[in-house]
């Protein structure tokens, strides 16, 4: 059922249940005063007759008589009137006795002074009439038909009003949740649109503050990051390709060139040596790539442990200049509290850092003259500061705003080997342990790269 239906059935179905409270309401409250006013008329007849014949104004036969002529146009309340030790003294009409009076019924009606009676479809009432300092026991009863026939007119009229009413619920209720529910229809359709090849495509926003606008909101920035992805995801597979395609095509041209013709065994050499070259470039560059998927994972499923920066530099620092025995890197530590532990140490992945400090210091290294790499650790209130400079040529201002880019290389770069991966994976990995990475740098004056981690 769509939610047009369904909102108007449930709306009728609510409706309808309060609306049919009210009228239930009306018809009781109705049939009660209908009852109550019958028995007060009731009650005004029965001292009305009892008064007049034991006051003697009008004998027993002549009111029997008016009773029974009265009695075939409307209907009249039959009167009786009993002592207290139940001897009859008057009856309208003793062959019809319509409340069929007995000593118990008398007992009763002294006793509580004044009863409700109830014959079929007759209403009486019974009660005690003091006259000249003496009791007796009057009775009364008749059918209100004049009442009756208003509350069924009263019911026709309640039941004719139900209907017409809930027909009016139904369609008023349609036409709300039709006109409530064309904004969604609207985004619907926008939506149904949107596309791979259309994800600039927007959902409307009508700036009515409501929900529909907070769901269109939603969506609109759900979009723009998906926008983002795939323009990354197009842009990445574009530059791998472009980065994969380069080395592979020397490694094919080399090896072509060797098979052409005959050549001496140094000239194979040289060709296998430069297509092993390119083949660890190609295995370099996989292994970014692979890195920075891992970059990429959720930070709930990397695995977190306490790390020392300071050991962990040591450690970085052994295993860059067994593989780069030209390269130098001076640490120097600026500590405040030497003897605290806790001012170096912080919660993250030591593989994840390892590999983000890595290439920051051998981005120092191969972009220094000297090969030299100056890693200054010091501490802050709340964060570890480590700062990696060199002595190279540096970067302009418009460099340093790429420099994060993805397969970026600066215009120093030209003769240095690398494939612009290393920057992206070493801030992404920085900013999943909500660190920062910041760049400074002026042409001829080296660059710095500050990387600051909250300590534990």
């Amino acid at each position: 059922m769509k939610i047009k239906a369904s909102l108007t059935l449930r709306n009728a179905v609510a409706t309808a249940t309060v609306f049919l409270l009210c009228l239930s309401l009306i018809y009781i409250i109705s049939l009660h005063n209908r009852t109550m006013t019958f028995s007060h008329d009731l009650k005004g007849e029965a001292i009305t007759k009892a008064h007049l014949f034991l006051n003697g104004q009008v004998d027993a036969e002549t009111m029997q008589s008016i009773y029974l002529n009265n009695k075939a146009f409307i209907d009249e309340v039959e009167v009786a009137v009993y002592t207290t030790d139940f001897k009859m003294l008057y009856h309208d009409a003793i062959d019809n006795d319509i409340i069929k009076e007995d000593s118990a019924m008398i007992n009763r009606i002294i006793a509580e002074n004044e009863i409700d009676l109830k014959a079929g479809k007759y209403q009486g009432i019974g009660l005690v009439y003091r006259f000249n300092g003496k009791d007796y026991v009057v009775t009364a009863a008749a059918y209100d038909g004049y009442g009756h026939k208003n509350l069924h007119e009263l019911l026709l009229t309640l039941v004719a009003l139900f209907i017409i009413g809930l027909s009016l619920l139904v369609v008023v209720g349609y036409l709300l949740a039709r006109s409530a529910l064309k904004p969604v229809k609207s985004i619907a359709d926008t939506a149904a649109r949107i596309t791979e090849a259309h994800l600039d495509s927007r959902l409307p926003v009508r700036k009515e503050n409501d929900e529909l606008d907070e769901l269109s909101t939603t969506f609109n920035a759900l979009l723009e990051r998906l926008e983002s992805s795939f323009a990354a995801q197009k842009s990445f597979v574009s530059n791998v390709s472009h980065e994969i395609k380069t080395p592979l095509a020397a490694i094919i041209a080399e090896l072509d060139l060797a098979l052409r013709k005959e050549r001496s065994p140094e000239q194979y050499k040289s060709a296998i040596t430069n297509a092993l070259n390119d083949a660890r470039g190609i295995t370099s560059l996989t292994e970014g790539l692979l890195n920075l998927a891992r970059a990429d994972y959720r930070p709930d499923k990397i695995k977190l442990e306490d790390i020392r920066l300071d050991e962990l530099l040591l450690d970085i620092s052994d295993t860059i200049l067994r593989g780069h025995p030209d390269y130098h890197i001076e640490l120097v530590f600026a500590l405040e509290d030497e003897d605290d532990d806790r001012v170096v140490t912080v919660n993250g992945n030591r593989y994840l850092l390892s590999v983000a400090l890595t290439n920051l210091i051998d981005n120092n290294c191969k972009y220094s003259d000297n090969h030299t790499s100056l890693v200054r650790i010091s501490n802050s209130k709340d964060n570890v500061i480590i700062r990696l400079s060199d002595t190279g040529k540096g970067m302009t201002e418009s460099e340093c705003e790429r420099i994060f880019a993805l397969f970026y290389r600066g215009e120093n770069s030209k003769d240095i080997k690398g494939y612009g991966i290393g920057m992206t994976l070493s801030l992404k990995i920085i900013h999943h342990f909500n660190g920062t990475l910041r760049v400074l740098s002026h042409p001829g004056e080296g660059t710095t790269f500050i990387v600051e981690i909250p300590h534990i």
